[in-house]
């Protein structure tokens, strides 16, 4: 935690050249990320903490993504002054879109990224399994992600981890956005060859969102969690940096 801006769990290295803001997946807070490294081939990692999860539990998430990106944008604004991206996978895809446009509303003219993995196009949705499911298949979902994290999930974890999630889904299932804005920033949607939540060959509609170059990795829903190095040679890749 930087102890001055409660969107990062630390400070920015000055001396970066590229970064990238990882928004955490729904249900989750940026320690999510903690096996992954703070930098790789010149990107700095930087995760994005949310207002309503760990240490900012004591906030009002907002209702929409609208809202919520012209508050992460506003908070991230003075790292925005070098080539960034925004990354997010599944439901915080959307909320990285929606940063972006508020980035480019702005009137930034630092050459941004989005980068989406396992996500349809706004306009496409709202879609997806976990939007049906119960509480109890939802507890299953998030015991699965946290022992795919490594963690050993206690009932009270589940319980929090729950009403986390659910107000996410409903933030998604109020996202609908038939005409999505162009953006100027090019973006990189992954897919997951084993993705059975979000088929890869579902995530076409990107390219009304913006000039799009789509990849197929290997691995099921959860692989991005292990950070493997062809997932993070798209960041470095599409931030243009030398070498990638």
């Amino acid at each position: 935690m930087t102890g001055t801006n409660p969107w990062l769990l630390r400070q920015p290295d000055p001396l970066a050249a590229t970064r990238v803001f990882c928004i955490p997946y729904s249900g989750c807070g940026a320690g999510m990320y903690g096996h992954w490294p703070s930098s790789v081939g010149g990107v700095e990692i930087l995760p994005v903490q949310l207002p309503g999860r760990e240490n900012r539990m004591r906030e009002q998430t907002p209702d929409t993504y609208e809202e919520l990106a012209v508050d992460l944008v506003a908070g991230l604004a003075p790292y925005l002054d070098r080539p960034f991206g925004f990354f997010g996978h599944c439901g915080s895809a959307l909320t990285a879109y929606q940063a972006a446009v508020q980035a480019e509303a702005t009137g930034s003219t630092v050459p941004g990224h989005l980068f989406v993995s396992s996500q349809v196009a706004p306009q496409d949705g709202p879609t997806g399994r976990f939007l049906e499911l119960d509480d109890d298949g939802l507890t299953e979902e998030l015991r699965i992600l946290i022992e795919a994290r490594g963690g050993n999930p206690s009932p009270e974890v589940l319980e929090l981890a729950l009403e986390i999630l659910r107000t996410d889904i409903e933030v998604n299932k109020r996202y609908v956005v038939p005409d999505p804005v162009r953006l100027t920033m090019p973006i990189t949607t992954i897919g997951w060859s084993e993705d059975r939540e979000v088929r890869h060959d579902t995530m076409g509609g990107w390219s009304r969102c913006g000039d799009t170059d789509h990849h197929v990795l290997q691995g099921k829903h959860y692989r991005f969690l292990d950070g493997p190095p062809e997932f993070f040679d798209l960041f470095a890749t599409g931030l243009g940096v030398k070498g990638a």
